[in-house]
Order: C-alpha cells, then sequence, then structure tokens
C-alpha cells in the first residue's frame, strides 16, 4: 500500500512528539505515526436481514446481514465468582498490504481462540486517485500524512476486513489523515472537527466501491453506522475533544490513554479502555503495551537499528508483556490492553513477540482474548458494585481473603461476644447495667 512508502518520513517528522510522550510515561515514549473477509459473500452469516438474505447499504459497500456470528453473549458474575483474565490485542492502521500481516495475525488468532480489534484507516479504502474527497480539519483536501490506498491494497483490505467481521473481531477506526503535533494535528481540532473527522472516516468505507470503481465487488458484511463504537487516536493526542465528540455519537468506549493495570471505569460516557504501562525487562521504568513504545525505547525513532539486537529487543517486548499479564492474572485480573502496528520494525521482531505472547496466554486457563467491542459488552453486563469493588484492587493485587470472599456479596458475620474481634460492649449509662 502506498502508506508504507511514507513511514520514515512520518517517524522523523515527530521525534518530538515521542519525547515528550516519554515524560508522562515514566521514561517511555509515545506512540507515533501509523500505516497505515477470508472469504467472499458466500461466507455471510445465515441469519437473514427482516425480508432479505443481504440488505444492501448505501452504493452496496456495506450491507446488512444479521447479527455478527462467533460471539459469546457476556454473562454476568456470579456473587463470589473470580473474574476471567481479559486480554485485547489491538492493531492501529490496520490494512493488508505486501507484508501480508493482516491475514497472518487473523490465522494467528483463530488458531489461538482469539478475536482482536483492528482500527482500520479511512484512507486505506480511498484511491489516490480520488484523494481530494478527503477534507481534512485544518489541513488542504487531498492531504494526509500516510498513504492512500491503491486498487490491490483495497481488494486485499476488503478481503481482511470482511473476514476478520465473520470471525467475530471488531473493525473500529484509526481515523484517516494522521496528523500529530503541532500545525493542525489532531490535539488542536475541536469537538466539531472531530465529528467531522468521523464521518470522513465512515464514508470511505460507506462508499469504497464508488470510490474504488469496484461495482461489482462483495460488500462488507456490517453496518459501519452500527459496527463502529470506538478508536483509538493518532499518536495518542486530541483525546479531550474526541471523547466529547464520541460521546455525542454514541461511541461506548476509547483507548487514546495511559492507564495503569487497574479495572476500567467510565469517563464522559465512555469506557476509558486506554493502553497500559508495564514492565520493561532489564530496565528501570515501564512502557506503555505497545510496539512502537518499545521501539523507542531501544532504537529511538529509527525503525531498522542493530540487527544483533532484534533478537533481544523482541524477547524484551514479549517478556514485558507477559509481565504485565502475570501480574494481572495471579492479582487483580484487571484486563491486559495491548496496541500494535502491521510493520516490520527492527526485522519484524515485534510481530514475533506478538505472536509468541498471543500462543502463551490465549489458550490459558480462564484467559479471554477478545476485541474492545467484547469487553466493553461484558463491563456493561456486570453489577456496577462489583466492578467498583474490583477497582478498589491496585496493579498486581490479588484480594487477601480470595475471591470468592471478597465477590461474595456478603459482610461479614460479626464475631460472637467475648471472642478477639468482637465489638467492645457499650458503656453503662446513667449507672445502669447493660
Amino acid at each position: 500500500m502506498a502508506a508504507t512508502r511514507r513511514l520514515a518520513a512520518g517517524l522523523a517528522a515527530t521525534t518530538a512528539l515521542a519525547v515528550a510522550l516519554a515524560g508522562c510515561a515514566g521514561g517511555e515514549s509515545g506512540e507515533d505515526v501509523k500505516k497505515k473477509g477470508a472469504a467472499g459473500a458466500q461466507n455471510a452469516p445465515k441469519v437473514p436481514a427482516p425480508g432479505s438474505v443481504n440488505r444492501l447499504i448505501g452504493d452496496g459497500s456495506t450491507a446488512y446481514t444479521g447479527s455478527q456470528p462467533n460471539l459469546a453473549e457476556p454473562e454476568r458474575l456470579k456473587p463470589g465468582q473470580k473474574p476471567p483474565q481479559f486480554v485485547v490485542f489491538s492493531w492501529d492502521g490496520a490494512g493488508e498490504d505486501s507484508q501480508k500481516l493482516f491475514s497472518h495475525f487473523r490465522k494467528v488468532a483463530k488458531a489461538n481462540n482469539a478475536t482482536m480489534t483492528y482500527f482500520l484507516s479511512g484512507v486505506y479504502l480511498l484511491p489516490e486517485d480520488k484523494k481530494e474527497l478527503y477534507e481534512p480539519p485544518q489541513h488542504s483536501a487531498g492531504r494526509s500524512d500516510i498513504g492512500f490506498g491503491d486498487a490491490q491494497g483495497i481488494k486485499d483490505t476488503v478481503e481482511q476486513l470482511r473476514g476478520a467481521w465473520l470471525e467475530g473481531n471488531e473493525i473500529g477506526t484509526h481515523f484517516n489523515g494522521h496528523f500529530c503535533g503541532k500545525g493542525g494535528g489532531v490535539g488542536e481540532w475541536s469537538v466539531e472537527e472531530w465529528k467531522h473527522e468521523i464521518a470522513e472516516a465512515k464514508s470511505f468505507v460507506k462508499n469504497w466501491k464508488t470510490n474504488s470503481g469496484s461495482a461489482k465487488a462483495a460488500p462488507l458484511p456490517f453496518d459501519y453506522d452500527k459496527e463502529l463504537i470506538g478508536a483509538r487516536t493518532p499518536c495518542l493526542e486530541g483525546q479531550k475533544n474526541f471523547t466529547r465528540a464520541a460521546r455525542e455519537l454514541g461511541f461506548r468506549y476509547d483507548t487514546s490513554g495511559v492507564n495503569n493495570q487497574v479495572w476500567p471505569e467510565k469517563k464522559q460516557g465512555l469506557w476509558d479502555l486506554s493502553m497500559q504501562l508495564v514492565p520493561v525487562p532489564g530496565r528501570a521504568f515501564e512502557t506503555l503495551t505497545m510496539d512502537y513504545n518499545f521501539m523507542v525505547n531501544q532504537s529511538g525513532t529509527t525503525t531498522q537499528g542493530d540487527p544483533s539486537k532484534h533478537e533481544y529487543w523482541g524477547d524484551q517486548m514479549r517478556d514485558g508483556l507477559l509481565a504485565g499479564f502475570d501480574r494481572a492474572y495471579n492479582g487483580n485480573r484487571a484486563p491486559l490492553i495491548i496496541g500494535n502496528h502491521f510493520e516490520s520494525w527492527n526485522g519484524g521482531t515485534y510481530m514475533r513477540a506478538i505472536e509468541e505472547t498471543i500462543e502463551r496466554v490465549c489458550t490459558k486457563r480462564d484467559v479471554r482474548c477478545v476485541s474492545f467491542r467484547q469487553l466493553a459488552d461484558w463491563l456493561d453486563a456486570q453489577d456496577p458494585q462489583v466492578l467498583e469493588k474490583m477497582r478498589t484492587l491496585k496493579v498486581g493485587q490479588a484480594p487477601k481473603e480470595g475471591w470468592a470472599s471478597f465477590l461474595s456479596g456478603q459482610q461479614p458475620a460479626p464475631a460472637p461476644k467475648g471472642v478477639p474481634g468482637a465489638p467492645a460492649a457499650k458503656p453503662a449509662q446513667n449507672g445502669a447495667g447493660a
């Protein structure tokens, strides 16, 4: 895809941003420039829309094909039940290019009983010769800091989006032009400008067939107005005004901030499912659960650093993610949120690290590797008081009395009088006995 050609220039231009984010994440740098189904219509879900098997929407780029398949119904925890360990693997700027990483990780997910969230960059479905259709806030029409699509890239990306959704994965958005920093970056956008950007991201999905001249192609099997319920902002910037816009548009979650490994809460009406800080093995600080942040702490903004260190760097990321997983799995069971890119930075070592992490954690007992949508569904199904109690547990802290007692929903019975721990007898009043 055309996006690949612009990556190096984008990374160099945002070195200052990386340094700035390092300060708020304990010495590590923040996210930067991003790049960026199996099956055709014959594999569409068998649940028909009312009165039809496949109700096309608009120009036929998308369609209503019934409820999304391969999703489990969320269940409320029973009193005293230990919560499952959720892990979310997500991908910024999801698109299929010559590296074929989108299709590869779909296979990895299926092999390990996992579903994921793919944050699509809308301009990947807009051909270069139609780029003027994109009118970004505070920039001229046709401007983008990542590349637009080409015929093969659009065809391949749509195929992956279609297959991913049918397998139970979520299709979110990473918006469009990926503008960061000063001079019109997303951190300077107003609420109304965010709404405009979101509308354009939707339009490129809902009109990809017209824009790419693919009238005979099979549609994407979902209504994107209903499918799109969450996002991650470029460079983790602009969260305040984005979340205001997202709430007004009916979004359900945001993952654009920095959190510790504790149970999520709602902010401005949205579940805050931001990435988290995890240990960096051999270093004295923690960093965000994202391939880009590990890379910057290892090779700076050079995407292909010392080859002799590639294996070590990948192992360091994998082991950092596993350390974060272990302290949650054996501690407070807070969901682990991980973000990635379909990139071969430092020889592809981070893609190996992610794949090995998926293989090691998603097959464990009581672990659910899910999309953000599935996690939000589960959180919405819980008793708010239970979630509030779980939020009292600190990073890596398991209930001292065990989960059965901690979440029993019952107050401990008072001990009999006269035994250790019993309430003190009330003093006599006015000379009378008790």
